[in-house]
């Protein structure tokens, strides 16, 4: 299955997360960092003591898990106010928590991307291809009580 990538990655000057730190990129930039795995878009568990954090395969309710993306991304904070915007400014408040394969908290460790990211690939089905996403993984926040999540923990990476 072919999808069209729906982040504007064209015309980005090559391999320009290698020559810019975080805080540098412009907005165009810093979108086309998303690899498009819908891991964010879950729902996590903290422990309040350890501050470790679990992923769970409960899919915030905006997430498409066919495509992986927000069904309402510029207008999400509608309808999920907690959302959060992850941005240059604030990675260093939310990379603890992201998934292990995401590009914004590899890139603020000081590693590097995967073959698998669409910006090395070319294309954004590879995240897919490489397992790495949740496609057709999620189970639904409405049908999944609170107190049921922790049967759906899932260990990263996927």
């Amino acid at each position: 299955m072919s999808t069209q990538d729906p982040i504007a990655r064209q015309g980005l000057a090559k391999r320009f997360w290698e020559k810019k730190p975080l805080t540098k990129l412009n907005d165009r930039e810093w979108e086309a960092l998303c690899d498009g795995c819908g891991k964010c878009c879950l729902n996590k568990l903290e422990d309040e003591d350890t501050g470790e954090v679990a992923l769970t395969c409960v899919a915030c309710r905006l997430l498409d898990d066919e495509t992986c993306r927000c069904t309402q991304y510029d207008i999400r904070h509608q309808f999920v106010p907690e959302c959060i915007v992850m941005t240059p400014k604030n990675i260093h408040e939310h990379a603890y928590w992201l998934p292990q394969t995401c590009a914004y908290r590899l890139l603020w460790e000081g590693k590097p991307l995967y073959n698998w990211h669409p910006l090395i690939s070319g294309t954004a089905d590879t995240v897919h291809d490489a397992g790495v996403s949740v496609q057709f993984k999620t189970v639904s926040e409405f049908e999944t009580p609170l107190e049921q999540w922790e049967d759906h923990i899932i260990e990263e990476p996927l």
